[in-house]
């Protein structure tokens, strides 16, 4: 097959992720993945990601049906949503770095306590385990040590996400099945947990597999020795290609030619700062000539686009970025571009267009 031109890649990159809007548990499968994150920005990444690809979706929809669907809050390459089928992959996870016979021993107790309790919020911890005492923070500050047992807990597959109050998450206890730990079955999973990435971001620059390859010991830190083997023998796995120097990688049958692929033409899109389109940085510049910044944690004066700037799609071209935020029940939102600002109705209604989607997103009036 004839390599693909960038513009090819770029184009194929926006059909295939950007798909036409589903059900929510169609949308979640076709991902794999959905990253999460705890700032709203209007509204949280795993809403922003969602909303795209969700037909009729509203903020706080993935929170409210969250119990009665098949989906898992877990570690992935990020930490976010994923279909529960994946956790069989990474479970029983073994952690990089083991507790102390002490944390071990108060985190045994935790983990009996929500066991008789039942479904258990943090605060019923922290009533009950206040002898646990607290640690420095990561951050700075201190943190109860019985609230950081619960997230080790869940990140070791013995508690699971039950549902969330306000945001916060509630837990329950779970015992995931033992694996077969042969070292078939580790390369069968490591195999298929590459897949998934390669699924979720293609195409990719193989520096960018690499350093997602190397993200994947947050979820599997058992089977980094796995995927690298997978990474290194990926073009025996993927499609894939040289353009001007670099090889990508693409899920093996799928055609980044084909005419199918088409981005929407006169179209404004808003996209989340951890959406698949732009999340590998990498391949952005690549794709768009330009570097984009996430600079919500950079000090406000040495800010270049905002606090929360969302990539602003223009067909097929990353021409800016938005920040929106909500005053007194309105939306505000302010524009940035590279160059100039498109002239003309057309660039204007359609900004106007997504800003309408997006407030009936957030359920504005």
């Amino acid at each position: 097959m004839k390599a693909p031109t960038l513009e090819e890649l770029r184009r194929y990159a926006l059909a295939r992720t950007l798909f036409k809007p589903t059900t929510l548990p169609t949308a979640i499968k076709k991902l794999g993945f959905v990253q999460a994150d705890p700032m709203r920005a209007p509204a949280r990444a795993q809403d922003l990601i969602l909303r795209l690809r969700v037909k009729d979706y509203v903020a706080g929809q993935l929170e409210q049906r969250y119990p009665r669907l098949a989906v898992e809050e877990d570690c992935f390459v990020n930490y976010g949503f994923l279909p529960r089928e994946t956790l069989a992959l990474m479970h029983p996870r073994t952690p990089r770095k083991p507790w102390d016979a002490q944390r071990e021993q108060h985190a045994q107790e935790l983990l009996d306590f929500v066991r008789r309790h039942g479904p258990t919020h943090p605060t019923e911890v922290l009533d009950e385990f206040a002898h646990h005492g607290r640690m420095p923070g990561y951050w700075g500050g201190e943190l109860n040590i019985s609230t950081q047992l619960l997230d080790g807990l869940h990140y070791r597959g013995k508690l699971r996400v039950k549902r969330r109050d306000s945001g916060t998450r509630v837990y329950e206890a779970v015992n995931h099945p033992e694996a077969d730990d042969s070292p078939a079955a580790r390369k069968a999973c490591a195999e298929a947990l590459l897949d998934k990435v390669v699924a979720l971001y293609a195409p990719l620059p193989a520096a960018s597999l690499g350093y997602l390859t190397t993200l994947l010991r947050y979820g599997a830190p058992h089977l980094q020795a796995e995927t690298r083997a997978v990474c290194k023998a990926a073009k025996d796995r993927y499609a894939h290609a040289q353009i001007d120097g670099e090889t990508w990688y693409w899920p093996l049958d799928e055609n980044p030619r084909s005419r199918r692929h088409q981005a929407p033409q006169g179209k404004v899109t808003l996209l989340a700062p951890f959406d698949p389109v732009v999340w590998d940085r990498r391949r952005f510049e690549r794709f768009w000539g330009w570097e984009y910044r996430f600079e919500a944690y950079t000090p406000a004066h040495k800010r270049t686009m905002g606090h929360y700037a969302l990539p602003l799609l223009w067909g097929e071209e990353i021409i800016g970025w938005a920040n929106l935020r909500l005053d007194k029940g309105r939306l505000r939102h302010e524009l940035g571009f590279i160059e100039k600002r498109p002239a003309g109705a057309l660039f204007k209604d359609a900004v106007q267009g997504e800003l309408e989607a997006m407030k009936r997103f957030l359920a504005l009036a």
